[in-house]
């Protein structure tokens, strides 16, 4: 699970969090969770650029629906110009065609292909998406594969390994911590499905779960909690649905295996209809954001968003609810009145004989891996020889993983760690347009008021190289436009 960050300075007494409270009162799912992320301020042109950035073939939509008379936002993604059927049509389709001579041409044996238990059961009881992962030979699977063959098999293909993933992640242009909670979320669906086929998650070909669209899924919500600046996440009981999924080797009840082993230490409960609510993306974001499970907690109440799913139920909306906020209990500075105290880890090293190029590329692995930060200081050492002392900030559950990193990259002998106190203003994200196109303001707020705020660089630095225009020109018009629209 991931771990908080402490959010807004209250005077010298403590902190405030800003927390997010996820409402699985109708299961979760890849787009559900991006639907809620959207109408909870997330830019689409944000998500639309980070389809782009994987270069996999992909675009995605998202409209306003209601849902049970509520109004929510719906997300969907486009594969070749097309969107997945929705689940029943997809099982009467390939009922229809299974025992056909060309359908029993698609099918093929490729290793450790994934059989949850879903194969065709798709990205929600509700949403219908090809999240799941089946075996080769799965017939239902590869009638849909017949049935659009154009679009279906460019997401499918003979499976993508872990790697693989783990590459086009790492190659698109999306920011460093993004990076690691989307590979983090693969490589806890990998695990689950590897420990119930008996394999490793290395061996393991994803296939539904590693298809386009469900690559989609996963880094937009990587991308799209990034740009929230949430400290903590918390999730109700997830209502895991009812009934039964079809998969390769007959029926299996609710919830498949693959999402009861992602769920293993989550409170859940079934109710409502018999379908799958929670799919396995939708677990596995739990499982790697989210830090505590209960209630709805006590907190200022900033703004409730809704992702909706495709399928509408007669007795409940069938939506996830977002709720963000301040918590409203103050974090004391002693530690002692809240789960967090607000440690970081400081990691020291000396070093007078290590190469300049050697050092700068150790500097951004650390960052890659989740350093807070990494600096150097230059020093006069012994003997008078030039050297720099490098610094490393981490999280305190970090600090024995990135310690051992500094001592495989550098030439260090030794590293001095300490454990400090940390306050930061609590941020958000807010996203502006200019001439260029859009450009993601880091606002931080203390007591209640903006005391800083300025264009995110990365942001302005793409625009600046695409569009041939001076870097200083993108990030001016960002702050003039911040400016306009906050005295609105």
């Amino acid at each position: 699970m991931k771990s908080m960050r402490l959010g807004a300075v209250l005077g010298a007494s403590g902190y405030l969090m800003r927390i997010a409270y996820l409402d699985c009162f109708s299961g979760i799912s890849g787009d559900m969770f991006l639907g809620a992320l959207v109408d909870a301020g997330v830019s689409p042109r944000l998500f639309e650029e980070t389809v782009a950035a994987l270069d996999i073939g992909a675009r995605l939509e998202s409209a306003k629906v209601t849902r049970g008379g509520m109004s929510a936002v719906k997300v969907d993604v486009y594969v070749d110009g097309q969107k997945d059927l929705p689940r029943e049509v997809f099982l009467e389709l390939a009922h229809g065609r299974e025992d056909s001579e060309e359908l029993q041409s698609h099918e093929h044996s490729d290793g450790h292909g994934l059989e949850d238990g879903h194969g065709q059961s798709h990205e929600h009881g509700q949403s219908h998406r090809h999240e799941h992962s089946h075996s080769p030979g799965d017939l239902q699977s590869h009638d849909h594969s017949h049935i659009h063959s154009d679009h279906t098999h460019s997401r499918t293909g003979h499976g993508r390994g872990l790697n693989e993933i783990r590459a086009i992640i790492q190659k698109a242009n999306i920011p460093a911590a993004a990076k690691i909670t989307a590979i983090k979320i693969f490589e806890a669906l990998g695990a689950a499905e590897a420990e119930i086929h008996g394999t490793t998650a290395e061996e393991v070909h994803f296939h539904e779960v590693g298809a386009v669209d469900a690559m989609v899924d996963i880094v937009c919500a990587a991308v799209g909690t990034e740009a929230l600046a949430i400290d903590e996440w918390i999730c109700s009981p997830l209502n895991v649905g009812g009934g039964t999924v079809k998969c390769a080797h007959g029926t299996l009840p609710v919830p498949a295996p693959a999402t009861l082993k992602l769920l293993s230490d989550a409170p859940v409960y079934s109710s409502g209809p018999n379908v799958e609510l929670v799919t396995p993306t939708g677990a596995a974001i739990v499982k790697v954001l989210c830090q505590r499970f209960g209630p709805f907690p006590a907190m200022t109440i900033e703004k409730a968003s809704y992702g909706a799913g495709t399928r509408e139920f007669a007795d409940h909306p069938n939506l996830l609810r977002l709720t963000i906020g301040e918590a409203a209990e103050v974090v004391a500075l002693n530690g002692t009145s809240a789960s967090s105290n607000g440690m970081i880890a400081v990691l020291e090293a000396n070093l007078d004989d290590l190469s300049p190029q050697v050092l700068g590329y150790a500097m951004e692995r650390l960052l890659t891996e989740g350093a807070l930060d990494v600096f150097t200081t230059p020093v006069q050492m012994k003997k008078s020889r030039p050297g720099v002392i490098l610094t490393v900030l981490s999280k305190t559950e970090d600090a024995d993983r990135l310690s051992k990193l500094i001592f495989a990259e550098t030439t260090t002998l030794g590293i001095r760690r300490r454990d400090e106190r940390r306050q930061l203003l609590i941020r958000r994200w807010q996203t502006v347009e200019t001439s260029w196109g859009p450009v993601r303001m880091k606002v931080a707020n203390m007591n209640g008021s903006v005391s800083n705020y300025a264009p995110e660089y990365e942001d302005c630095r793409k625009l600046a190289k695409e569009k041939q225009v001076p870097l200083r020109s993108v990030m001016q018009e960002a702050i003039q436009e911040y400016l306009r629209t906050a005295k609105n």
